[in-house]
């Protein structure tokens, strides 16, 4: 329907919705205190039931937008994201699954991902990089179980707490690439054996330094990649439909027009 696809289109629609978005995540947050949620509990409900609405005939107009096809509103998939997040939220806030409904109220959140084009690129961006990423997560397994295994062997008869078996030798290693407080672990093993010092800082060069870097490589990679996708996308030639359809609004409003100027033309 074009009336649906004129909504859609228009920047008001897209605004209002992302103002309501972030009106619905102020309410969610202020019904996590006691003394207002007292006072004004049956607003919040209220609100929570008038914003579900809204997000209801958001969908229903884009739908229609997509008529006689209405089946393309769920080629996108953030119009799925948007339409799960819809039928989640519609679960009746009662009885024991009362704080599975709350918890779905909070997805609403999220839609803020969808309605901003900065934050679906992004988005798209981590998708994209999850592959490649998975390579360097295998690097720095078993950068992590060598160390691991060397740190039990070298460490264990000196700091038990921090190197007593393999699994908690793991945990220390991923204390020490976050670097909160490593150096308290490596001064420990120093106090016996003062050369211990080269295996943290290699390690806290290879597993912070190197890995975390090829982290930031890969995302900045893709990202790239998904601006190239993303302006392809808008520059690429319409199709024949688009084209007709443009061509039937166009005649249309040449009709319009004519009729306004022959009415204006009979009046003088």
């Amino acid at each position: 329907m074009e009336w649906a696809k004129r909504i859609t289109a228009s920047s008001w629609f897209n605004n209002g919705i992302t103002f309501v978005i972030c009106l619905n995540a102020v309410v969610i947050g202020l019904d996590t205190s006691p003394e207002l949620t007292a006072r004004f509990g049956a607003v919040f409900a209220w609100s929570n039931q008038a914003f579900l609405a809204i997000f209801i005939v958001e969908a229903v107009i884009k739908m229609l937008a997509q008529y006689p096809r209405v089946q393309d509103y769920f080629k996108d998939g953030w119009n799925i994201f948007d339409f799960s997040i819809i039928v989640i939220s519609l679960i009746p806030a009662t009885g024991q699954i009362a704080t599975l409904a709350r918890l779905a109220r909070l997805l609403r959140v999220l839609r803020l991902i969808s309605t901003l084009p900065e934050l679906r690129l992004i988005v798209a961006t981590l998708v994209r990089s999850i592959p490649s990423m998975g390579h360097v997560l295998m690097l720095m397994s078993i950068i992590f179980y060598v160390y691991g295994v060397a740190g039990y062997h070298l460490f264990h008869d000196v700091d038990p707490t921090h190197w007593r078996n393999l699994g908690i030798s793991l945990l220390s290693l991923f204390r020490i690439v976050t670097l909160e407080d490593w150096t308290d672990i490596m001064y420990a093993a120093m106090a016996v054996k003062p050369w211990a010092w080269i295996y943290f800082v290699s390690f806290v060069v290879i597993g912070t330094f190197v890995v975390i870097n090829l982290f930031i490589a890969v995302v900045l990679n893709n990202l790239d990649e998904a601006k190239t996708e993303r302006l392809r996308e808008l520059t690429e030639a319409p199709t024949p439909e688009e084209i007709l359809s443009e061509l039937r609004e166009t005649q249309a409003a040449l009709v319009k027009i004519q009729s306004h100027l022959e009415q204006l033309t009979r009046q003088r």
